[in-house]
């Protein structure tokens, strides 16, 4: 039926793909992606031969109003990002608003979202959380993080192997060196690792080891209490 359908995308593991999203996949008229030369080897790997329309966060406003004409005309769509699920830190907030305003049905399916293993795997409570994405590249940044200074739920953050370092100094000025954080990187991949410690102890570690990979950066509430856990081995 005509619909826009919200597929999520391994974040690494190609296996980490649902029965559901795969059928659809086959099923739908048109496939959006962020990246098609990325999300041709998805489709590759399972078999699914659909054409790829480009839909980024460069040309998102020029589209939506054509994808939503092309479902209202009977056509089924779906969304998928590059890896992990479309409006997470990634396009798809505007074609979703579009379509709802249109009157058109919208299906999200459950699936691959980087923050979510991060998060649990963290060792900090999980129950209550403040989802921040990524930090602004350049004015702002601080400005972010003193606004989260007093903030008692664990805050979650996506950041670029480059300013990785950077942003750990930033959490040592506005939190303090001994706030704890978890830093992991390539999740589901071959070299996933969890780094956990102090922000101190933290930046230390990758001052010797540069940041390589996809990164999410987990850091405990204020006044949280935690107990030790060890670093996951590489």
């Amino acid at each position: 039926m005509p619909k826009l359908y919200i597929i999520p995308t391994p974040i690494g593991n190609l296996e980490d793909m649902t029965y559901r999203a795969v059928r659809l996949l086959q099923e739908v008229d048109i496939v959006l992606a962020e990246d098609t030369r990325t999300s041709q080897v998805l489709l590759k790997h399972y078999g699914i031969e659909r054409k790829l329309f480009s839909h980024h966060k460069y040309n998102e406003h020029s589209t939506v109003e054509f994808v939503a004409s092309r479902i209202e005309a009977g056509e089924s769509v779906a969304l998928i990002s590059d890896a992990g699920t479309p409006g997470i830190s990634d396009p798809g907030f505007l074609l979703v608003r579009t379509c709802l305003e249109r009157g058109l049905e919208v299906e999200t399916l459950p699936g691959a979202t980087a923050f979510v293993p991060a998060l649990v795997q963290s060792g900090f409570p999980c129950d209550k959380f403040c989802f921040e994405g990524f930090l602004p590249q350049k004015k702002g940044r601080k400005k972010r993080l003193a606004a989260l200074v007093n903030e008692p739920r664990t805050m979650i953050f996506y950041e670029s192997p480059f300013r990785v370092l950077k942003a750990l100094g930033e959490f040592a000025e506005a939190f303090g060196e001994e706030r704890r954080v978890s830093v992991s990187r390539e999740l589901s991949k071959k070299f996933e690792q969890t780094v956990r410690g102090t922000v101190r102890e933290v930046i230390a570690h990758f001052e010797v080891h540069p940041p390589k990979g996809e990164f999410v950066m987990v850091v405990e509430g204020a006044g949280a209490k935690h107990t030790e856990v060890e670093d996951d081995e590489e």
